[in-house]
């Protein structure tokens, strides 16, 4: 057997919570430091009584290497920085960071231990953020595809996706970070899609989502990528990817995001201080 290598504190315990929770039980080289909810009540006969935290406010005594968020954006407004004072920190809802002030703290904060973003269903992460790195990524858009039982909308976007009938209705089509507010929920694929194309952010990366009534059993991300070269003349580099993501029939997350979470968590460390993609 190997050694245990990380301590791993999950906060939330939601579906992905719990699938997290139950794949870290099964592997020897990650053990569980804590586990919080904001219902305690629902931990109860699910999670061992010596790993239930309480109070989150109390993290720093489960010395925690990697601190999991899978509960809400307002966690990071609360407690983002002092995670990051103490652990490595990966923020499951990364919707959260379309506050700028909240991005700034984070990222100010991120000096000691590594402030991770999962992938999730973002496709070519990395790629783009090379493009990112070197100034060369010129556009990004997002567009995701969902039954209109996948959302959790306010607002407009809520009052019309309940207008959807028969056929596709384009719900929103503008910069990411308007989305972010109103879609928290459903569109974390794209923020990290804007953390990563670092150099174009919340404000110039575009987000598209479509409410298909069609879609039953998929959730479909198209990631469409402008690099090098004459965009108005049609001379630059261009990549557009198509990812159709097996889904229960009205889940907000798709089947295939749960693994690529775990993976995610699983490759969040040794990559140091600063803002990291995984």
């Amino acid at each position: 057997m190997s050694e245990v290598s990380r301590r791993v504190g999950i906060v939330g315990f939601g579906h992905l919570g719990q699938y997290l929770v139950e794949e870290i039980e099964k592997r020897n080289d990650v053990e569980l430091a804590f586990v919080w909810n904001r219902t305690p009540e629902a931990l109860m006969g699910k999670v061992s009584d010596s790993l239930i935290l309480k109070d989150l406010s109390n993290f720093k005594e489960r010395g925690a290497d990697l601190i999991v968020e899978v509960a809400h954006p307002s966690i990071s407004q609360q407690y983002g920085p002092s995670f990051l004072a103490h652990a490595d920190y990966m923020v499951g809802s990364p919707t959260a960071l379309a506050d700028p002030e909240l991005e700034s703290s984070l990222r100010s904060a991120a000096t000691s231990h590594g402030l991770y973003i999962p992938s999730g269903a973002f496709w070519g992460g990395d790629d783009i953020k090379k493009m990112a790195d070197r100034g060369t990524l010129q556009a990004l858009k997002v567009t995701m595809k969902k039954h209109p039982t996948c959302f959790k909308l306010s607002g407009e976007l809520e009052v019309l996706n309940k207008t959807v009938k028969d056929k596709a209705v384009i719900l929103y089509d503008d910069k990411v970070r308007g989305l972010c507010h109103v879609a928290p929920n459903n569109v974390n694929t794209m923020a990290a899609a804007a953390l990563a194309a670092h150099n174009l952010g919340f404000d110039k990366v575009q987000g598209t989502l479509v409410s298909d009534p069609s879609l039953r059993d998929w959730h479909i991300v198209e990631v469409e990528v402008w690099g090098p070269g004459n965009m108005l003349e049609d001379k630059a580099f261009h990549c557009k990817t198509v990812r159709r993501n097996p889904a229960t029939f009205g889940a907000v997350t798709g089947s295939a995001t749960y693994a690529s979470f775990l993976s995610s968590m699983l490759g969040a460390h040794s990559k140091g201080p600063g803002v990291h993609l995984c």
